[in-house]
């Protein structure tokens, strides 16, 4: 496939990159995420998304949480495109749910999307009462190399905590 081919191809896979408009779901909304053809799937490579500016809100007191998530993930066949990915976070604006349950979701969402080959969802909550809530999604292919990328990423977790807030 030649590169203008490539383009083509890509530009049909997605729907919300370069739309004349844009809409916003205010409740969780998963059927947002898109996906495109990753051309390199041979390749075991990184992506990682920051979302510095993502919101839910606690399910007791219907106040905001603020945070930062990290996605790395190392693609397969399929990668996410990153506008569905802020339009799906932005679903979860009015969304009452844990922190641990908001982390939770979105990396069970993304693999249901991608099927990557590893992937983590790494959430950093700003404070609230003083305690900053810091947990972490992942998942890895049945291959013995990624198996032992988790269980390693898993253990060493915390060597260089990080600090948000």
């Amino acid at each position: 496939m030649d590169e203008q081919e490539y383009k083509e191809k890509r530009a049909q896979e997605v729907s919300q990159l370069g739309a004349g408009h844009t809409e916003y779901k205010y409740e969780y909304t998963p059927e947002l995420l898109e996906t495109f053809e990753n051309v390199h799937p041979e390749m075991d490579y990184w992506v990682t998304l920051n979302a510095d500016e993502f919101t839910s809100l606690c399910p007791k007191t219907n106040q905001p949480d603020f945070g930062t998530l990290i996605i790395n993930y190392i693609p397969d066949v399929k990668m996410v495109e990153s506008k569905s990915l802020k339009l799906y976070l932005f679903s979860f604006i009015n969304s009452g749910e844990f922190h641990e349950d908001v982390v939770n979701k979105i990396g069970k969402d993304l693999v249901a999307l991608m099927q990557p080959k590893y992937l983590e969802v790494v959430g950093l909550f700003y404070p609230r009462g003083n305690i900053s809530i810091h947990p972490t999604f992942s998942y890895a292919k049945e291959e013995d190399k990624y198996k032992e990328l988790e269980k390693h990423r898993f253990l060493n977790r915390n060597l260089n905590p990080q600090r948000v807030g």
